[in-house]
């Protein structure tokens, strides 16, 4: 039976006013029991358009938490708001997470203008955390001006990120090993800007240029055919234990927000985001009413028969939705 807002006893408006109690209390709620607060978190959309979300993702290594907090502290001289959403790795078994990307940002602590909420990616892949989309969804609402979500830093398969910020960053560091890293399992191609971090060690201007040979020969192009102006990631040098380059970030950001706006990119983005969470939501519930129609003793069967190779895996699904089928005709 699905929780109602009375028996959680939610605080919209506390959250939509900054109460930060309220906040983190309704962002457990919609990690670890969505449903128990859907029609409250239909009901918190963002006030206006001005917030941005800003996903960053890059291999472990490469700085990504020391550049978020550099950025931070950038956009609270400017007296913007910011959350952070640090996603990190958790244990298969317990779920718990280590929560290192919450202490290294442990400076921004004590700051009323800037949230952090550790998210345990609890197995999923794509390096963010089930939840994601409504805690980043929740933080807008809650009238922060930059959402900006870090992904867990396995570094090759984080492209779940580019689904849910309009503006991606990819992070990377000289002297990794691999000048070709970016370009490994679509991260090239989900960066809409290029950092080059920890600028200040060799090889930073060598790793900057095969970054930008790399978007010279492989970037994509279809914007063209269709006589639209096309961004063009921009790769930019920073070193955030120095805070050397965090500006020019900033203005890339700022300039990449612009461009979606002005070309109704961010609309179009929207959109699409909406289909695939729909489309996702749409599965997980299919799938949930579709094993509560078989018995324990149906499925075990099932796998039984698989095991025994008297039934392949594509002929038993086929055999349990007609059984399915059967049932409800009865």
């Amino acid at each position: 039976m699905r929780a109602t807002s009375r028996s959680v006893d939610l605080n919209l408006g506390g959250i939509r006013a900054g109460d930060r109690r309220a906040l983190s209390r309704f962002l457990t709620l919609v990690e670890n029991n969505r449903d128990a607060v859907a029609d409250e978190l239909a009901a918190l959309r963002p006030s206006s358009d001005d917030h941005q979300i800003i996903g960053v993702t890059g291999p472990p290594g490469s700085g990504k938490s020391t550049l978020i907090a550099a950025l931070t502290k950038l956009y609270r001289q400017r007296g913007r708001t910011v959350a952070i959403v640090a996603v990190d790795p958790s244990s298969p078994f317990t779920g718990g997470a280590l929560l290192g990307d919450r202490i290294r940002l442990k400076a921004l602590a004590g700051d009323k203008g800037v949230f952090i909420r550790s998210m345990a990616s609890r197995g999923s892949l794509g390096g963010l955390a089930w939840r994601s989309q409504d805690v980043a969804r929740v933080l807008a609402a809650a009238g922060f001006d930059y959402v900006i979500v870090e992904t867990v830093g396995a570094g090759q398969t984080e492209v779940d990120i580019a689904g849910l910020s309009p503006t991606t960053l990819v992070v990377q560091a000289p002297g990794a090993g691999d000048d070709v890293q970016a370009n490994k399992a679509g991260l090239l191609e989900i960066a809409d800007i290029l950092v080059v971090n920890k600028s200040d060690l060799p090889g930073a201007e060598r790793a900057q240029n095969a970054l930008k040979a790399m978007l010279d020969l492989g970037h994509p192009t279809k914007a063209k055919a269709q006589d639209k102006p096309i961004w063009v990631p921009p790769v930019v040098l920073t070193s955030a234990t120095e805070e050397s380059g965090i500006n020019d970030l900033a203005e890339c950001i700022a300039s990449h927000f612009s461009y979606l706006q002005k070309q109704g990119l961010l609309v179009a983005f929207q959109e699409r985001q909406w289909r695939v969470e729909f489309m996702h939501r749409l599965r997980e519930t299919l799938q949930e009413r579709l094993f509560d129609t078989i018995t324990a003793e149906e499925f075990a069967g099932i796998i039984t028969r698989m095991v025994q190779e008297r039934i392949d895996p594509q002929r038993a699904v086929d055999q349990l939705l007609q059984n399915i089928e059967f049932r409800r005709q009865k």
